[in-house]
């Protein structure tokens, strides 16, 4: 019988068919073990298991993004406590072994010490519909690159002729001119042949390019949907948007401040310091994908952003250089980026500004000129094509003004 006063904290070795759990109590006594299918059935029984030994305050999940995913969510929804668990050190498994029953008493570890700290996302909302988009969209991206590498590969060694007939054309060129060759020669003769393998590559780099510019629109439209604020900031397209939503999950929440969020994109710092020496040496932890994203973010800045070009400025007249320069900037605007993830800002909805501008008897051109743009610009910005919050705002103090008066 269990003590119902007594709290236990849980560990799981997540596995794709079965997970291995340990339960242990307060002062880190292990209660028992036990092994379960990865079902609906399965993981009620291990909650149950974990349940009859006391209070569970806490469970630890390996792999709460892959093969615990299922688990978390399920724990989570019985409103227990999950942490994600990162995988043993090597020292520790050097000595003590590895099997599913140790890494499960490991993770329960990690979670009553507090080395396991960290919230995993919930994947339940509609970033990760966003997640499992972009995935689609970027093997899409990177198929089409092999493809027109191929295609590439198969001109340099063509005949004489079929290469000086393709070689001097641009890419879009050579696949569109490669698309309509006719099948009509014996496909022994290594023309005939060549052509035939252009002409199939050529239709599949199309395909290919028809189905990321579809995956790209649904990207962008859920970006949008998601966090309007994040989409409208100055150098943020659709697939910045999903790599950051995503880095940050459905609940951004998890994410404690602005300098979590900096480790977590591997911008923020790292102490390199050793007796009288005090200095930082650049992260290259964290999750690289978002590092990237900051970075192109930092970089449309530095092209077309005043602001940012007078402060690339004054920090290279102080002796910094380009690339130390672009380091801050990513700390930066991480910080502004966690600021939208966590708490966004409300943004003026495209349809309610155009309807607020036929309201007041404006035209395009007259509110393009007034705000110092081009009319396709407001036209887009209206339609939801593009995203600009310092536009959108701007907008929508010119048209209640226009209101007022």
């Amino acid at each position: 019988m269990a003590d119902a006063r007594r709290v236990v904290v849980g560990g799981v070795d997540t596995h794709k068919d079965v997970h291995v759990a340990a339960v242990i109590d307060g002062q880190g006594r292990i209660l028992g073990t036990l092994e379960c299918k990865t079902t609906a059935k399965g993981h009620g029984r291990l909650l149950a298991w974990m349940r009859s030994f006391g209070e569970l305050v806490k469970v630890g999940v390996e792999g709460s993004g892959s093969y615990g995913a299922g688990l978390t969510r399920y724990l989570a929804g019985a409103g227990i406590e999950v942490l994600e668990v990162n995988r043993p050190n090597r020292q520790t498994r050097r000595l003590r072994g590895k099997s599913d029953t140790v890494d499960a008493e490991a993770a329960a570890r990690a979670v009553l010490s507090g080395e396991a700290r960290v919230t995993p996302k919930s994947q339940d909302g509609i970033v990760e519909s966003i997640r499992a988009l972009r995935v689609a969209f970027t093997s899409a991206r990177g198929a089409r690159a092999g493809v027109i590498n191929q295609i590439d590969a198969l001109i340099v060694g063509a005949p004489g002729e079929l290469r000086n007939a393709l070689e001097a054309l641009s890419t879009s060129e050579r696949v569109g001119r490669c698309a309509r060759f006719r099948a009509g020669g014996d496909p022994a003769d290594p023309v005939e042949g060549t052509k035939l393998a252009l002409r199939a590559l050529a239709r599949r780099y199309e395909a290919l390019s028809t189905e990321m510019v579809d995956l790209g629109q649904m990207l962008g439209e859920l970006t949008a949907r998601a966090n309007p604020a994040l989409c409208g900031a100055h150098g943020v397209g659709p697939d910045v948007a999903a790599i950051l939503l995503i880095a940050a999950g459905d609940n951004p929440g998890r994410l404690t401040s602005d300098s979590a969020f900096a480790a977590l994109c591997g911008v923020s710092p790292v102490q390199a310091s050793s007796g009288k020496t005090v200095r930082h040496r650049l992260n290259r932890a964290g999750n690289r994908q978002a590092n990237n994203a900051l970075w192109r973010i930092a970089m449309v800045r530095l092209t077309c952003d005043p602001a940012t070009k007078e402060y690339l400025a004054r920090r290279t007249a102080e002796g910094k250089t380009k690339r130390e320069i672009v380091r801050c900037l990513k700390r930066y605007i991480a910080r502004e980026v966690f600021r939208h993830l966590t708490a966004p800002a409300s943004v003026p909805a495209g349809a309610e500004l155009r309807a607020a501008r036929k309201n007041a008897g404006l035209s395009l051109k007259t509110v393009a000129a007034t705000l110092g743009t081009w009319p396709i610009r407001i036209s887009e910005l209206e339609r939801g094509i593009i995203h600009n919050t310092h536009l959108a705002r701007r907008y929508q103090t010119l048209l209640t003004t226009q209101h007022t008066t």
